[in-house]
């Protein structure tokens, strides 16, 4: 038989198998909630509709939920096997504004975010195979619910679901506002194009899910406190693309508020707003992250004026944080664009130790190693500074910054060079957590192995204070690094109780001084910088040996 006759075979087989298929089905077409009573004029409530809709295509094995245009107004409804929900354009899933059409649960999964995540407009827990499509818009109306305290009744109701479970913390703040979407324990889930918008708490979360993929997303959320775009954890096998956000807290938030790992995360193609910060893991990390990769993303500051969480301007743009135990491993972050943002770039290791269930131990603390951040521009950086630190006898390990490129504000003095940075190892993780930092551009403390290569640092007012601070930093590499330095400031790098440093191949613009050693620093190799225009090259206190410095084949200024 010739190619083409095979061809032409195989396509035969292929269009007859199709349509055998596609009789052989014999599945209804997508159910319209309309034909199960939903009104769609925004007033009256349409929940048992739209639940009997996506219990008739659950019960024939799965299918579509079709919304055509209208306003469904709805309190919760739950998710099934196989079963899509499908917006048209100019249909609008729209949350109730009245807590009691959202039934209080307990779901079986246990974590730290008990006290407040039992009530959500579209629910579902241990299931498979769930979708959420098309062009229109799911609203919970959050802000109606932004003054709202929780009644004795709702705090009955929650303490009652939880008692005797060692799960719910009574003395911890009960927050009892429902989130727009909560899949607990679920498989193979698609949310697509929709839009979403004011959610009264998280806008998406997805807790102890595999295989989830977010594409083409829009989230507004902004009118109560909480409001972040997504939280993923302790999911496994996470893929967010193309999606878009203004958000009034945290946007791009990885979580795991339980032992389970969140891990084999993409994030590609997204374009996000946020007062809190823009990218973050690990305001609970319990469980930790492995194997993330966030790339080609825009940051902005959000396009709303008022603000209930954060600054206008952003608190941070990519915050990678462990401070409740578990471990950070295998993180890569490439090619940003960051505009307006207090803080750029800000890694901690803390130990602040939070169990995750009320009878639970205490965690150890975590480790945070393999992180690298690479091809990152950000214009009109605020003055804190940038910071990698961990604790003392707990360091950061094996982070390589390279192809950096910062413009801060500036505007430094003296005497916020010298100030003392405190530890606060057991505070709440946040970009701006120690203040206007004595670096104005990275402070690091407690790291073993930091390597930044082509770290470009500048700012619009003259800055004091140096460009790097390194405190308790071993296998520092310094390669190409380009930083202003003001006149009367306090030079281009600070190295303190520093070891095994190796500096090459820069190139500092006219300034009092390049380096200063200072505590028993030891082995800092200074090779191949042209310091030509640089009045004192190297100073070293009273405390650090001359031996501690080691400088070969550097350009010095002429005498």
């Amino acid at each position: 038989m010739t190619l083409t006759r095979r061809w032409l075979a195989a396509s035969i087989l292929l269009v007859a198998c199709d349509l055998g298929t596609a009789q052989d089905a014999g599945a209804p077409g997508p159910r319209n909630v309309r034909d199960f009573g939903a009104v769609g004029g925004g007033r009256q409530l349409d929940t048992r509709a739209i639940q009997a809709a996506i219990d008739a295509a659950a019960a024939a094995g799965g299918g579509t939920v079709y919304f055509p245009a209208g306003v469904y107004l709805s309190g919760t409804i739950y998710l099934k096997d196989h079963v899509r929900l499908d917006l048209e354009t100019g249909a609008t899933l729209l949350g109730s504004t009245d807590v009691r059409d959202y039934p209080f649960h307990r779901c079986g999964f246990a974590s730290r975010v008990d006290r407040y995540n039992g009530r959500a407009l579209i629910w579902s827990e241990g299931r498979h195979d769930l979708a959420i499509t098309g062009h229109g818009t799911i609203d919970g109306q959050g802000a109606q619910f932004r003054d709202r305290q929780p009644t004795p009744e709702q705090y009955r109701e929650t303490t009652s679901v939880f008692a005797g479970t060692g799960r719910y913390r009574p003395s911890e703040p009960f927050i009892d506002r429902p989130f727009l979407i909560r899949l607990i324990g679920c498989r193979e889930i698609l949310v697509e194009n929709v839009e979403l918008r004011c959610s009264a708490m998280w806008m998406q979360h997805y807790q102890n899910c595999e295989f989830v993929t977010l594409r083409g997303v829009r989230v507004f959320n902004h009118g109560c406190r909480n409001n972040d775009m997504v939280d993923i954890d302790g999911c496994r096998n996470v893929v967010i693309t193309g999606c878009f956000a203004d958000t009034d807290d945290d946007a791009l938030t990885l979580k795991s508020t339980a032992g389970t790992l969140t891990e084999n995360v993409m994030v590609s193609n997204c374009v996000v707003r946020s007062h809190c910060s823009a990218i973050k893991a690990g305001t609970e990390s319990s469980g930790g992250f492995h194997n993330v990769t966030i790339t080609n993303c825009v940051i902005r500051p959000s396009a709303v004026t008022e603000v209930r969480c954060g600054r206008p301007e952003g608190l941070a743009g990519v915050a990678l944080e462990v401070v409740d135990g578990g471990s950070l491993d295998g993180v890569t972050v490439s090619n940003l664009s960051i505009e307006k943002t207090s803080t750029p770039v800000f890694l901690r290791l803390g130990n602040r130790a939070r169990p995750y269930r009320e009878d639970g131990p205490k965690p150890p603390v975590g480790t945070f190693r393999n992180v690298v951040i690479d091809n990152v521009v950000a214009r009109g950086a605020g003055k804190t500074g940038c910071s990698i630190v961990g604790i003392p006898g707990h360091a950061i390990e094996n982070v390589t910054l390279s192809n950096i490129k910062i413009r801060f504000d500036g505007g430094g003095t003296r005497e916020q060079a010298q100030a003392q940075v405190p530890e606060l190892e057991s505070q709440y993780p946040e970009g701006t957590m120690f203040g206007t930092l004595p670096a104005h551009a990275f402070f690091c403390r407690h790291v073993d192995g930091l390597t930044l290569r082509d770290v470009d640092c500048g700012w619009d007012r003259p800055d004091l204070r140096p460009a790097l601070v390194c405190e308790d930093v071993q296998n520092l590499r310094l390669d190409g690094l380009c930083a202003a330095a003001a006149d009367g400031g306090c030079g281009q790098m600070l190295l303190r109780d520093t070891h095994d440093a190796l500096i090459t191949g820069c190139r500092p613009p006219s300034s009092e001084m390049f380096l200063r050693l200072e505590g028993p620093s030891a082995r800092i190799s200074v090779l191949a910088n042209d310091l030509s225009r640089v009045r004192t090259p190297f100073t070293l206190d009273a405390a650090t040996p001359p031996t501690a410095l080691h400088a070969e084949f550097n350009r010095l200024p002429e005498k």
